[in-house]
């Protein structure tokens, strides 16, 4: 048997659309695989019983699928399923390694993102990779035609409302295109977040949070959003996004004010009606083979 613990993921960050992610210190699922003559999948935990266990219709199935590797695979969600915290992905990233060490295939973990990506495609419809890539490679990555990864330190609030909103749905409200004027303003946003990454700076990196192309139109998918952002920030936070598809906000923040940041958000959430739980994580690392 081999155990596998998979992060949660935030990707986006407001202006690194379908590129930047990073990898959450918690929650994270943990998978059990082992051996078998054809793959069998069984689900415990957060929100199982919104995931289906037929191998053809859950990310891990097509892991297995991909990498000719039959399992019994036991995933104990830790992750919330459409939470904008990469709940599938950490399934796919957490069962490639797990099937790549059980079966001795020569895969190194940036060999796995596509195999992974190809899991996420059962749930969006599309691969994609900015979900995937952090909860494999840890820290802060770029995934785009060259996958970029550094080992950033920035403290996060994570906020998940009882809401939910499907990857689909928030891909819908995205537009086709924007004007230059957004565009330039996207680009100095993302370039702000990156540098703020590579120096571990929570200032930076909420200043390069700010976006206003897919940002504000997923926002008004997640009812008092503009309220959680507000009280996040009055409470020392600096920068608030969409996490993912949504509907989690995800906040940067200074370390000793990550708790009056959680409290605010979840307060705020609960003045709109919604109840909510906010995580207190920080960025981390990447799946994690237990026994290493």
């Amino acid at each position: 048997m081999v155990t596998v613990r998979a992060p949660a993921t935030s990707a986006n960050l407001g202006s690194g659309f379908d590129v930047f992610g990073v990898a959450l210190s918690r929650p994270a699922d943990v998978l059990r695989v082992e051996r078998a003559e054809r793959t069998t999948i069984e689900v415990t935990g957060v929100g199982s019983e919104y995931i289906p266990e037929d191998p053809g219709k859950n990310t891990v199935g097509a892991v297995a699928e991909a990498l000719d590797a039959p399992a019994h695979i036991r995933i104990e969600k830790g992750v919330r399923p459409s939470s904008g915290l990469g709940s599938s992905a950490a399934s796919a990233a957490g069962a490639a390694l797990a099937l790549a060490r059980l079966y001795d295939r020569n895969r190194t973990r940036r060999d796995l993102i596509p195999v992974a990506a190809e899991g996420e495609a059962v749930v969006s419809g599309e691969p994609h990779a900015d979900n995937v890539t952090p909860a494999l490679l840890g820290g802060f990555t770029v995934a785009s035609d060259r996958v970029t990864d550094v080992g950033a330190t920035v403290p996060l609030v994570v906020c998940l409302p009882e809401i939910a909103v499907s990857t689909r749905d928030a891909r819908r409200v995205v537009p086709e295109s924007t004007s230059m004027d957004d565009l330039v303003h996207t680009v100095g946003r993302a370039a702000t977040l990156a540098v703020g990454m590579c120096r571990s700076d929570p200032a930076l990196v909420g200043a390069g949070m700010e976006e206003r192309v897919v940002t504000p139109r997923r926002a008004r998918l997640i009812t008092g959003y503009d309220g959680v952002r507000e009280a996040a920030l009055g409470a020392g936070a600096t920068g608030v996004t969409v996490s993912g598809a949504g509907p989690a906000v995800l906040a940067a923040c200074p370390d000793p004010c990550r708790r009056d940041v959680a409290g605010a958000m979840v307060d705020a959430f609960a003045d709109a009606g919604v109840e909510a739980r906010a995580y207190q994580t920080r960025i981390g690392r990447g799946a994690t083979v237990y026994g290493d």
